[in-house]
């Protein structure tokens, strides 16, 4: 079966379509749950809300955005809420730098430059942290997931120039942090704007 025949039966209360559709996204799911939440445990947690979320919200889908973006929607959502509570209940962030995808270069680097490199991961995780909600959802889903912003307007349900908007006051801010903390020149921006990602939500 298609994806979209499978949705089409899942709608319709077919369990093990459902359980089709979860083996097909669980890993894209699962990686940006954890590099929008930062450790397994809220990762797994989150995943787990969005896809009950779309099993409770199947039968009323219309199909107007396809089913892995309005799937990437319920991730975003979910780990959005669980990072609200966490942050309340630990008064901390609980961003990981190997979770948000942060890679060093690809050659070995030398003793002084993993450090530097360890330096710059520590600064864009607190960078990151420090973003506004909205800010680093935005920021996650285009550096991270590299998804365009065609796409990550149709996760988040906003129009373009509103997308736009905030990775561009993301950045600004993150570069902000950054230069305080002294590591604005690690620091290098994403792709020019309408390129599709990788992770395209499609």
């Amino acid at each position: 079966m298609t994806v979209d025949e499978l949705v089409r039966a899942a709608a319709g209360g077919d369990e093990e379509a459902f359980a089709q559709l979860v083996a097909l996204h669980e890993k894209k799911v699962y990686n940006l749950a954890l590099r929008m939440c930062g450790n397994p445990e809220d990762a797994w947690d989150a995943a787990q809300e969005a896809f009950l979320s779309a099993w409770r919200g199947l039968p009323a889908f219309r199909g107007e955005a396809g089913f892995s973006t309005w799937l990437y929607r319920l991730t975003s959502n979910a780990a959005i809420d669980l990072l609200r509570r966490t942050k309340r209940q630990r008064g901390e962030s609980s961003l990981d730098d190997e979770a948000l995808g942060i890679d060093a270069v690809d050659r070995t680097p030398s003793p002084q430059e993993r450090a530097e490199e360890s330096e710059l991961r520590g600064a864009v995780t607190e960078g990151l942290a420090r973003l506004t909600d909205s800010h680093r959802q935005a920021l996650v889903l285009r550096e991270v997931q590299e998804l365009s912003y065609e796409e990550i307007a149709q996760v988040l349900e906003v129009d373009l120039g509103t997308v736009k908007s905030r990775i561009s006051r993301a950045r600004s801010a993150l570069r902000k942090i950054l230069q305080e903390s002294g590591n604005l020149s690690g620091y290098l921006p994403s792709k020019p704007t309408g390129t599709a990602g990788k992770g395209g939500g499609r």
